[in-house]
């Protein structure tokens, strides 16, 4: 027999997810080979947030010296746009933003972005001691090495976090065929995403899709 309490951990809900977009920012473009397809898949997720109405938050490590986040994606609608030299997201602004956006905390947060073994992974360590349920959408990652990203997720998968990706992301949240927003979530999805070679060995800077 499912544990109910476990089984509600799989069902996203617009109202109790928030999305956390960790540092795509323009300065890491040189160094992360496949930052092309990580801002590729990212911006389908944000599109889809946005017609579903999940809160976003957005952090940027040290933007002085990397950069704002990359022009590619529109994060304008985001609920804040946080600077941090902290390598994990869950610094006060963002603490009081969760507190301020759910009464306390959100059941889950959808978590993507760079570098997956640094500030995504502390950011995921901290989310789950705090209780709150992680989907980590694994083809918005990515790190200078696939090996560190892949090592990472394997590490994450182990603590409890959700290895997801961005359309089983936005099909669980959409839900049902019937929903309002189904046309407008079609057509984001049309064209497949971008493949984040999981599992591969890492190509060298060159190689940016």
């Amino acid at each position: 027999m499912v544990n109910r309490t476990r089984q509600s951990l799989y069902r996203l809900k617009s109202n109790k997810t928030l999305f956390m977009l960790c540092d795509i920012q323009e300065k890491f473009k040189p160094a992360i080979p496949l930052i092309g397809a990580v801002i590729e898949n990212s911006k389908k997720l944000i599109e889809a947030g946005k017609v579903l109405n999940v809160p976003l938050v957005v952090t940027e490590q040290y933007p002085e010296r990397l950069g704002s986040t990359v022009s590619e994606l529109d994060v304008k609608h985001a609920c804040a746009i946080v600077p941090k030299t902290k390598f994990s997201m869950i610094v006060p602004e963002v603490e009081n933003l969760m507190k301020n956006l759910f009464s306390d905390k959100p059941k889950t947060a959808v978590l993507f972005g760079i570098e997956t073994h640094v500030c995504v992974e502390q950011t995921a360590f901290d989310l789950i001691n705090n209780g709150i349920d992680v989907w980590l959408v694994a083809d918005c990652c990515a790190s200078r090495l696939n090996q560190d990203r892949d090592l990472a997720l394997e590490r994450l998968r182990h603590i409890g976090c959700i290895i997801s990706s961005t359309e089983s992301v936005i099909f669980n949240l959409l839900s049902d065929k019937n929903h309002k927003s189904f046309k407008e979530i079609a057509s984001l999805v049309k064209k497949v995403s971008a493949d984040l070679k999981l599992g591969l060995p890492t190509t060298n800077a060159k190689d940016k899709k």
